[in-house]
């Protein structure tokens, strides 16, 4: 049994180091050399310290074996041994080795304590001092309250957009259901709403399967894996976000060509919308998955921190910014459309209910929100930006199904077309069935 140092670092933010007893070095099983993980994950740096330290621990191994076996009355009762924090030398029957706790690991202001192993016929003996009391690693009240606090928030966040993004998956699938069985609702418009409908699957499915691959194992070790799996799971997700971002655009600019060209080629513009909504996003992940693989293919592609990430960001950030010019542009034409049909003042009310309708409409469909924290660093605001993007973010596609979809007067015109149509027939039959009763 030996006592090691086990790192878990939960989803973005969360980084708990827990000191356990366990039954094999955790740290063994890293795969990824150790500037790679500096940085990819710049909190694991226990990890890569341990990782450096066992690295020298092995190569000390092979150098003792090789000695031992050059001269066989070698008389060493201990060979070299690695227990997951520190690295034991070879040692003669009888004799007492002691080491210290590593510095990342001693508590600030604390006194260093000396931990002692002996070496006997049978092997290592257990150390003196476990680990955790001899780095004085125990976390006060306070910390751990603060701890405690810190899983909840995190834990309540993944449940609430677990729940939103299940909530708009369904909501979707209902609405593209609707526009495939009134076929007579279907257009350029409804088209383009589908597209958007269709990324908003797509990224809702991305979250849950990054989830599973990343986080649903919370013994793996996210400081040191790299898998084709979570790579392929994190490209994927990524594909769905640019997906996702570049139909918001492809909805803003349709809407302003209608407002501003009355007379536009609407299939043309269809074909040419349909490029920048799956083309754009499709060519610039290639693009950034080849640079990842030939020059930064470390841990599971997640490195925000990475220069190479800017492949992705700034395609996001132009798409952003542009839909929130043309979110501008189409409230100050909607505005202007509304005061020209304005011919008293009574109307000045309904003017604003109009845009404050109108306004409701553009910011869930064109993702404004995103600009709040569109160029500061990914550390800034962690808790207001997983609010605000996750939470928010989460329930998007059900708010976007609801206005476009389920509240919209044509969609529920035809329903209601349908289900007259439905009620006629049964009646129909009804007195059919009673006429021929009567006859017979």
């Amino acid at each position: 049994m030996y006592f090691c140092l086990s790192v878990c670092v939960r989803p973005s933010v969360l980084l708990s180091v827990c000191l356990l007893v366990s039954v094999r070095p955790v740290c063994t099983s890293a795969r990824l050399p150790a500037t790679q993980i500096r940085n990819t994950h710049p909190e694991c740096s226990i990890v890569l310290h341990l990782l450096e330290k066992e690295g020298e621990c092995k190569l000390q191994m092979r150098n003792t074996k090789a000695l031992s076996l050059s001269t066989p009355n070698n008389t060493t009762g201990c060979l070299v041994e690695w227990d997951g924090v520190s690295c034991w030398p070879a040692a003669l029957n009888g004799e007492s080795l002691s080491v210290s706790c590593p510095l990342l690991l001693l508590k600030p202001d604390s006194p260093p304590a000396l931990i002692t192993r002996n070496c006997t016929p049978q092997g290592w003996s257990k150390p003196s001092l476990p680990y955790y009391k001899a780095c004085y690693f125990e976390d006060s009240s306070e910390e751990e309250e603060e701890t405690g606090d810190k899983q909840n928030y995190f834990a309540t966040v993944k449940i609430i957009y677990t729940v939103g993004y299940g909530v708009s998956l369904a909501s979707l699938f209902i609405a593209i259901l609707v526009f495939c069985i009134f076929r007579k609702l279907l257009c350029i418009r409804t088209s383009i709403h589908l597209n958007l409908f269709s990324t908003f699957i797509l990224r809702g499915l991305a979250v849950f399967v990054k989830d599973a691959v990343l986080f649903a194992d919370e013994s793996m070790d996210h400081c040191t894996v790299s898998t084709v799996t979570c790579k392929a799971a994190v490209t994927f997700f990524q594909y769905c976000v640019l997906a996702n971002f570049f139909w918001l655009l492809v909805e803003g600019l349709y809407l302003q060509t209608l407002l501003v060209f009355t007379f536009a080629q609407k299939r043309k513009l269809f074909w040419l919308y349909a490029g920048i909504g799956w083309g754009t996003p499709s060519v610039t992940i290639i693009i950034w998955t080849l640079l990842k693989s030939q020059f930064d293919n470390e841990g599971c592609w997640d490195n925000l921190d990475s220069a190479l990430w800017w492949i992705i960001k700034t395609p996001i950030l132009l798409s952003v910014f542009i839909n929130f010019v043309v979110f501008v542009n189409i409230s100050r034409i909607i505005i202007q459309k509304t005061k020209a049909t304005d011919q008293n003042g009574s109307e000045g009310l309904q003017v604003y209910r109009r845009l404050a309708r109108s306004t409701l409409l553009l910011i869930p469909l064109f993702g404004v929100h995103y600009v709040v924290f569109a160029l500061l660093p990914e550390h800034v605001g962690v808790g207001a930006r997983l609010s605000l993007e996750l939470v928010l973010g989460s329930f998007q596609g059900f708010i976007v199904a609801l206005l476009y979809c389920f509240l919209n007067g044509e969609v529920q015109n035809e329903i209601r077309k349908a289900m007259k149509g439905c009620r006629s027939q049964t009646e129909n039959n009804v007195f059919n069935l009673a006429t021929q009763d009567y006859v017979a």
